[in-house]
């Protein structure tokens, strides 16, 4: 007896000090694939193999019939405008594959060199019928990210969600605060950086990224406003749905998302998302409180995008509910 519980207990620990390299990765397939799952399941077989320079078994095979394939549909911007919230959002439609991270591929020159494998590389495991949306707030602002973009796909359809530039360059400050809060650096009152010398320093990164028209003119130096859909990032927040609804069209998908697929979370302040039997919010990273900003600080800083954003309405035909 004492010999049969000796062999038991090594077997135990002998199961449970396997590499990790050797354990077997979950199935998926039949459901709709987990892009985050399927990126990291790839990435992780890379990282084992790199980190011991041993043989390993290579990652699991994806589902039978799926492939990565470079996105149809490009979440362009503009950050703290709303693209994780409406990437959170599409990925309820059952045809859309979104990939997991930022990658940054067509605004960071050390990735763009890495070549086109290396980007969708990166991309998830999709279906035919489905559509590959990557995101990256970065490309909007960027000045080489259209012309890029383009070279692989002229006709690709791009998203831009927006929201009040005022609001934005507010929400930008904030995370950067909380980040800076994070790593134990030195922060500053935003009024301390939206004025130097008694006048507004539109230098300030916060506030260049919220000069839409500018950015703008340079997209459509590349792009027919015909392939550029602006979610209007503000009605996103207030009532997700008819948002949704007009992205499911530009994508020429069918009409999936419908309203149950949304409840208003009264603790976070924003709605969330209810699919696949599963509720989820996004992070808590995501909503915070603004800081209380002087007003005329903040007057000063609406007066200057006023002016933008008229020649912003006049580039994309539209206008929005902007201060």
């Amino acid at each position: 007896m004492a010999c049969f519980l000796v062999s038991a207990l090594l077997l135990v620990l002998q199961t449970y000090a396997a590499p990790p390299q050797f354990v077997r990765a979950p199935s998926v397939v039949g459901a709709k694939l987990n892009p985050a799952m399927m990126m990291d399941l790839s990435a992780a077989g890379r990282l084992s193999a790199n980190a011991s320079g041993d043989d390993v078994p290579p990652p699991p095979p994806p589902p039978p019939g799926t492939s990565k394939r470079a996105p149809h549909s490009i979440i362009i911007g503009v950050r703290k405008g709303g693209t994780r919230a409406l990437l959170e959002m599409l990925d309820i439609h059952p045809e859309v594959a979104a990939a997991a991270t930022e990658v940054h591929f067509f605004d960071w020159d050390e990735n763009y060199a890495k070549g086109f494998e290396w980007y969708r590389d990166l991309m998830p495991y999709s279906y035919p019928e489905q559509i590959t949306v990557e995101k990256t707030p970065g490309y909007f602002t960027s000045a080489l990210a259209p012309e890029r973009i383009r070279a692989m796909n002229a006709s690709i359809k791009l998203l831009l969600i927006l929201r009040d530039p005022a609001e934005r360059v507010i929400s930008d400050y904030t995370q950067v605060y909380f980040n800076r809060l994070e790593n134990h650096k030195p922060v500053q009152a935003i009024e301390n950086l939206l004025v130097r010398n008694g006048a507004l320093n539109t230098r300030y990164k916060a506030i260049q990224r919220s000069l839409y028209d500018v950015h703008m003119r340079n997209w459509l130096r590349h792009f027919p406003l015909e392939q550029i859909h602006i979610v209007d990032g503000d009605t996103l927040i207030r009532d997700p749905l008819p948002e949704l609804q007009k992205v499911e069209s530009f994508l020429n998908l069918p009409p999936r998302i419908v309203s149950s697929n949304f409840y208003f979370n009264q603790t976070k302040g924003f709605y969330c998302i209810r699919s696949d039997g599963r509720e989820r919010c996004l992070h808590e990273s995501k909503g915070r409180p603004h800081p209380a900003v002087n007003g005329t600080v903040l007057q000063q800083l609406r007066s200057y995008l006023r002016e933008h954003n008229r020649n912003f309405y006049r580039l994309v035909k539209r206008s929005f509910d902007w201060q």
